[in-house]
């Protein structure tokens, strides 16, 4: 049940059923969700989401909630904003979490103000003390993490946000390699397509295997892809290599902030360096040490694009052991350096938000 401190503070907590679906044989649909969306919340994650449910909840082309059920809750009755700009009612109140088979956060853009109110997290808290299974989708993995909810625990984030959360916080292990995991009663999404294959696995798992597949195949995937299954690699990484290299690549990404060396990679993934060299040579045309500093300038330089951090943070982030180092390495690839290209990128920005007739090109 939920705690009387929650329902002292969340004003409209609501204590009643979560499900509002026709009822089957069974006593009601099997698979309950309650969304939680945070502030500037990815609409691609809530609505891969809330559709895989949705195709799998009926037969044949119907949208009722027979085998699936799912709620919008907030602690506010207004209106929650995506980053995209377009914005969406909650449903109810934050509801007695025990009729929820799970409770899920869809996060978005991080550094934004606060993502969720005081009052959601200690919602969560008591969710988690009621046994009820949590899962943070996309950035949503930083929400529960702040309400103390994943300590000691390991976690799926993207790679874009992997170094985030270690500098973040200290007692998490955040994971890159995959598109989500299963711990237990925390479950982690990375974001982008790979939610549809968390909803469509949890549908899998209370629904049954043709639900899930039907869900896939009207939202144009093959297949539900297994948790394990890698990250897509950044763009400016060659997709065609071997899998051994891309392991190696995707242990690179997890590790921008503190650089591995080449033998801790190659002993990682069980080779020997003159080994794993041997491969990336032969796959990329490049050493192992070439290729991760290419991984982390280019970094580096999305940050600069991306950001307003010093010079000397983005460099720490990127692995480099301090601004001069990284400025030298910047204009080494670039040919300009750091400084030049952020304020070159904002007078482009600048210029693309001008009007049409106003603008320089």
């Amino acid at each position: 049940m939920v705690s009387p401190d929650v329902n002292q503070r969340g004003g409209d907590m609501q204590r009643k059923g979560a499900g509002t679906g026709p009822r089957t044989e069974q006593g009601g649909p099997r698979l309950r969700v309650g969304f939680i969306l945070a502030n500037n919340f990815t609409l691609s994650a809530f609505s891969l989401f809330a559709d895989t449910l949705r195709l799998a909840g009926d037969e044949g082309d119907l949208s009722r909630r027979v085998q699936c059920d799912w709620k919008v809750m907030s602690s506010r009755p207004r209106a929650i904003r995506a980053s995209c700009g377009l914005e969406v009612m909650p449903d109810s109140g934050l509801l007695d979490p025990q009729p929820f088979d799970y409770i899920a956060v869809i996060g978005g853009v991080l550094h934004q103000g606060a993502a969720v109110d005081r009052d959601t997290e200690d919602y969560l808290r008591a969710a988690a003390r009621a046994g009820v299974p949590l899962i943070g989708v996309c950035t949503g993995t930083f929400v529960l993490a702040r309400a103390g909810l994943l300590k000691g625990r390991r976690c799926c984030v993207s790679w874009y946000h992997h170094s985030d959360m270690i500098r973040d916080f200290d007692d998490i292990e955040p994971v890159s390699d995959r598109l989500f995991l299963i711990d237990g009663d925390r479950i982690t999404s990375s974001g982008g397509a790979g939610v549809a294959d968390l909803a469509a696995t949890l549908v899998d798992r209370h629904v049954g295997a043709s639900a899930a597949h039907k869900s896939m195949g009207i939202l144009l995937f093959e297949s539900p892809r297994p948790e394990t299954t890698s990250q897509p690699m950044p763009a400016f990484v060659p997709q065609a290599v071997p899998p051994t290299v891309r392991r190696a690549i995707s242990l690179m990404e997890q590790n921008l902030e503190g650089p591995l060396t080449v033998a801790a990679l190659a002993a990682r993934i069980g080779l020997g360096d003159r080994q794993l060299t041997r491969l990336f040579m032969a796959a990329l045309g490049q050493p192992p040490a070439a290729v991760y500093r290419r991984i982390r300038i280019r970094y580096g330089r999305w940050l600069l694009e991306r950001s307003s951090r010093p010079v000397a943070d983005i460099a720490a982030a990127s692995g480099f052991a301090d601004a001069a180092h990284f400025g030298k390495e910047f204009r080494r690839v670039f040919g300009t350096t750091p400084a030049r290209f952020r304020a070159s990128s904002a007078a482009e920005r600048s210029a693309t938000d001008l009007p049409a007739d106003r603008r320089p090109y």
